[in-house]
């Protein structure tokens, strides 16, 4: 019986432990040792360990930030006509596929218009199809991006 209570006296320190965060284990007096004293929001400390971050966005909607999927519709050089083709490319987008978000930057050495928020590669390669039906696009591919999903 003491050998069945000891077994899970441990078990609990050890995930008691595993619950402790890098914060806390920085913050613990341990003798002989200096003291360390972090100043900082508990919202921060509460984002240890998180995989996905919160950011606004310009039009004002939060976001989570995540790796995921987008279709490349274009990839040009540094010219200014690659920024106006990407734009041109980009309105027409927008235009026929107008829920489908799309994303034209410069990304050195070459303008880059990229579509959609796809958390998985099914949903990328089912929107890839369609834009290649479409008949707008001649080459389009799947890229991984971090990617922006709304937060209603």
């Amino acid at each position: 019986m003491k050998t069945f209570v000891l077994f899970f006296s441990l078990l609990f320190a050890v995930s008691a432990s595993a619950q402790r965060n890098i914060v806390d284990n920085l913050q613990a007096n341990r003798p002989g040792q200096g003291k360390v004293t972090i100043h900082q929001s508990a919202f921060i400390t509460s984002l240890i360990g998180v995989k996905y971050s919160i950011v606004s966005s310009a039009d004002k909607r939060n976001v989570l930030k995540a790796r995921g999927f987008r279709v490349q519709v274009y990839a040009g050089n540094n010219s200014r006509s690659a920024r106006e083709e990407a734009t041109s490319i980009a309105e027409k987008i927008r235009k026929d596929f107008p829920e489908m978000p799309v994303y034209t930057y410069f990304q050195p050495p070459r303008w880059l218009c990229r579509v959609g928020d796809f958390k998985s590669i099914e949903e990328a390669h089912a929107t890839m199809r369609m834009l290649k039906e479409s008949g707008i696009l001649k080459e389009v591919a799947i890229v991984r991006e971090q990617i922006n999903i709304p937060i209603e």
